[in-house]
Formats: C-alpha cells, sequence, structure tokens
C-alpha cells in the first residue's frame, strides 16, 4: 500500500516538474523571438516630440516630475529613464524630467504695447501683473503702456509680479464755467461755445422782476471746473407756454433755416438740432456735399433754438423767438 502511494507521489511530481519546465522553455523562446526596442535620446526634446516619438515605438511616457533648468528650455526633456541606447521590451515605462525653463527671466519691454499684449507677453514668461495705474500722455496712445516696473532687460525670478503705467490719452482741456445769467440767450450760446462747451437743453422759467428772454440759471454753476465738450443746459426768462400740441395747432406760418456748405472736395456730416419746450431733436443728421445748401422750415411763434453741427462741431445757432 505505501508503495502505491510513493509511485503515485512520484509521478505527481514528475507531471509539474515536466510542466513547470515546458512553460519556462515556452515564456522564453516567446520572450526571446520579440525584437527588443532602443531607447531613443529625449533629452532636449519637446514634450509633444517626446510622447509621439514613444508612442509610435511602443512605449510609454511616464513624466516623474518638473524642475528648473537654466539649459534645457521649458516644457523639454532633461532627465530620461532608462538611457538612451538601453534594450527594453515594448510596453515598457520611459520616466522623463520636464523642464519648467529658467528660474529667472529676461524682464520683456512691454513700452508702446496694448494692455492685451503685455499681459500675454508677462503669461508667456511666467509673470503676472499687480498695479495698474494710468495717467494722461501727450504721445502715447489710449491703453498703450507708457511705464513698466521692474525695468526691460533685467533679470528677474518667474512668477513675479509686474506694475504697469497706462496712458489715458490726451487729457481734455478744463475750464471755468463762465457765468451766463443776465446774457442773452444768442450772447450765451456764443460764450459757451468760445470755451470749447456745447450748448444743451434750453428751458424757460418766468421771473415777473427779471427782464424777460434773459439766462436766469444755468446747468454747471458758474465757476465749477468743467471739461472741454461739456454740455451746458440754460433756463431763460419766459412766460409758461401751453401744451406743445396745442400751440402747434394755432401756429401759422413758419420761419425759414437756411444754410449753404463751404466750398471744398470732401462731404461732410451734417447735423441740425431744434430744441424746443427742453426737448431736442434730430431735424437732419446727413452726409452733404460742398456749396450744398439747407433749407428747413421751423413754426413760427415756436420758442425754439436751432444748433447746425459740421462733422460734431458747431457751426452755428439761431434762435425763433416767439416774442
Amino acid at each position: 500500500m505505501i508503495t502505491r502511494v510513493v509511485k503515485i507521489s512520484v509521478l505527481v511530481i514528475a507531471f509539474f516538474a515536466v510542466f513547470g519546465l515546458s512553460a519556462f522553455l515556452t515564456l522564453t523562446y516567446i520572450i526571446k523571438r520579440e525584437d527588443p526596442i532602443v531607447v531613443p535620446d529625449l533629452v532636449g526634446k519637446d514634450v509633444v516630440y517626446t510622447l509621439k516619438i514613444l508612442t509610435d515605438i511602443g512605449l510609454n511616457t511616464k513624466v516623474k516630475r518638473s524642475e528648473y533648468s537654466s539649459d534645457i528650455p521649458e516644457d523639454h526633456v532633461i532627465f530620461q529613464d532608462p538611457k538612451p541606447g538601453a534594450e527594453i521590451r515594448r510596453g515598457r515605462d520611459i520616466r522623463v524630467i520636464i523642464s519648467k525653463g529658467a528660474k529667472t527671466v529676461l524682464m520683456p519691454n512691454l513700452q508702446g504695447l496694448s494692455i492685451q499684449q503685455a499681459r500675454i507677453i508677462l503669461e508667456n514668461n511666467g509673470l503676472c501683473q499687480r498695479e495698474l495705474s494710468r495717467i494722461s500722455s501727450q504721445d502715447i496712445k489710449r491703453d498703450d503702456i507708457i511705464a513698466q516696473t521692474p525695468n526691460p532687460g533685467v533679470m528677474i525670478p518667474r512668477g513675479k509680479c509686474v506694475n504697469l503705467l497706462v496712458s489715458i490719452g490726451v487729457q481734455a482741456k478744463a475750464y471755468q464755467m463762465p457765468d451766463l445769467q443776465g446774457l442773452s440767450i444768442e450772447d450765451a450760446i456764443f460764450l459757451i461755445e468760445l470755451n470749447n462747451l456745447l450748448p444743451g437743453k434750453i428751458t424757460s422759467k418766468f421771473y415777473k422782476e427779471k427782464p424777460q428772454n434773459i439766462i436766469v440759471d444755468q446747468e454747471t454753476l458758474a465757476g465749477h471746473r468743467v471739461i472741454e465738450g461739456h454740455i451746458v443746459n440754460l433756463v431763460r426768462n419766459r412766460k409758461s407756454g401751453r401744451g406743445l400740441q396745442t400751440y402747434l395747432n394755432d401756429v401759422k406760418g413758419v420761419n425759414l433755416f437756411r444754410y449753404r456748405l463751404e466750398s471744398g472736395f470732401l462731404k461732410s456730416r451734417i447735423r441740425v438740432r431744434l430744441n424746443s419746450f427742453g426737448v431736442s431733436n434730430d431735424l437732419l443728421d446727413d452726409f452733404m456735399k460742398p456749396d450744398e445748401e439747407i433749407w428747413l422750415l421751423i413754426p413760427k411763434g415756436k420758442d425754439a433754438t436751432v444748433f447746425l453741427y459740421k462733422d460734431d462741431v458747431i457751426v452755428k445757432s439761431q434762435v425763433f423767438d416767439a416774442w
């Protein structure tokens, strides 16, 4: 009985030994039949190239980390493992370290560039924008860089923030608001235009003790600081009129507003604005040829002021007085 058990055990052991040896020999044969892959030299190559070349030859790319390097450009390989020339099997990993570029960078010159261009350059160099100050400039156009800190050409650490001084363009001239009260409407408009300001709405308010048709109030008040092109609204001394529709229904006849354009070669944009009852409306807004004449009918008795603008510059004003 014991002899029989021993025989069976020997047969089982022999079977597994033969099976194991056969498997080992088969696996060794398969491995030897597969051609090894020679690892390419990746140092100094960019990430996109590295991924493509390793994928094409059947190897995997594993990024270990990123490091600063003064010799290898940003997003290029600094180190690889296995080394170039090593023979490995298909499907193995190639571990690489990627460059973050130099730890310091040459400060670019941003002067004269737009804010948008400056921000793109800063981002591409690993820098950021900190303070943005604005100031008027006679030479640098609006939204362009006048100065920067740090100055161009100095070496600065990546990640450092830069202060920018930006132009708001040529500063508009400032004036002291003249006193228009007591003037006629014509004299008030003349003084407004003389100070490079623009006449705005003209409304009425009646004071018995004051002469009719003189300016009794203004917006902005006299003595205040105003910028070139500021619109000035006026109030003149007149009795309150009736409703607009009733007033127009009773009007008989019209006034004629005429203006001939100067001689020349180019068309001009002509805009005629009627100011009446505190409301402004454009009667004409069009491009007209030189020497053309404008004829516009203004209802008689209508308390109105007409302003004519040529290329957005006022060239004529006329008051049609109801009194």
